[in-house]
């Protein structure tokens, strides 16, 4: 018995070690003139250069749950960015706000690439990461930027998009070189059937390496526990395609980085 408890007490000390071996960096940086606040999660008992992933947050901006999923994103071996796409870290709950700010980044691309590049660059100044190997995975508006990033070639070799905008009415590249995975609720009234469809054909057109999952009874942010908070119709969490979504997500980046 005192062995088995001996044993059980290693164990909780490694799991308890390895825990804490997860950081999460707050990174001030500046993009032109404007101040912005990014989240740079790592594991610091990994040696050597990761893969790296961004995370591009919801509408609602720098909440915890960006923060959350880079932590997660460090947990399995990568490290992870949280991209500030609105300065100084801005996060709201308003949901007037939320459209307001996210419009003005969706109505000016050049801001938009311009932001997405500054998060590029400061996963990249963190010396943990291998250039060459980095992924953006993006929920809800962050998940219509983790698509840009593919449309526009920025430097990422795939992307993400969780409950994403799905349209595009921007002049895309001739061709799309990043491999895309999109996990999409059918019950999501803010993407309908008919903007999947004219996503596919865009993606078709493109000569895109892309797949879209989709999960029959969720809506648009299904992967937030804390979605049903605002009490907005269409916006609910769904724990089965949450779980799978992630699943599928990790797949997919261990499919795009098999050397991690």
């Amino acid at each position: 018995m005192k062995h088995v408890l001996t044993a059980a007490v290693l164990c909780l000390l490694v799991t308890l070690s390895v825990r804490a071996a997860v950081q999460l960096q707050e990174v001030d940086y500046k993009v032109g003139s404007k101040s912005f606040k990014g989240f740079l999660a790592y594991d610091d008992a990994q040696q050597g250069q990761k893969p790296g992933v961004l995370v591009i947050p919801e509408w609602w901006g720098m909440t915890e749950y960006p923060k959350n999923r880079a932590k997660q994103l460090a947990e399995l071996g990568y490290v992870a960015f949280a991209v500030d796409m609105y300065g100084d870290g801005k996060a709201t709950d308003d949901p007037k706000e939320a459209g307001k700010l996210s419009s003005e980044v969706k109505k000016n691309p050049e801001f938009a690439r311009d932001r997405l590049q500054a998060g590029l660059d400061q996963i990249k100044k963190s010396g943990k990461v291998d250039d060459d190997n980095i992924a953006a995975i993006g929920y809800c508006f962050g998940g219509g930027m983790a698509l840009n990033m593919a449309r526009w070639n920025m430097p990422v070799k795939g992307v993400v998009s969780f409950h994403g905008d799905l349209s595009n009415d921007k002049k895309k590249e001739e061709s799309i070189k990043a491999k895309i995975l999109v996990a999409t609720g059918d019950a999501d009234a803010f993407v309908p059937p008919e903007q999947v469809k004219s996503f596919e054909d865009e993606m078709k057109s493109a000569g895109a390496d892309y797949k879209v999952l989709h999960y029959p009874d969720a809506h648009h942010a299904f992967t937030n526990p804390k979605a049903d908070e605002h009490h907005i119709d269409n916006i609910k969490y769904n724990e089965k395609a949450d779980k799978e979504s992630w699943q599928a997500m990790k797949d997919f980046l261990a499919d795009l980085f098999p050397q991690k």
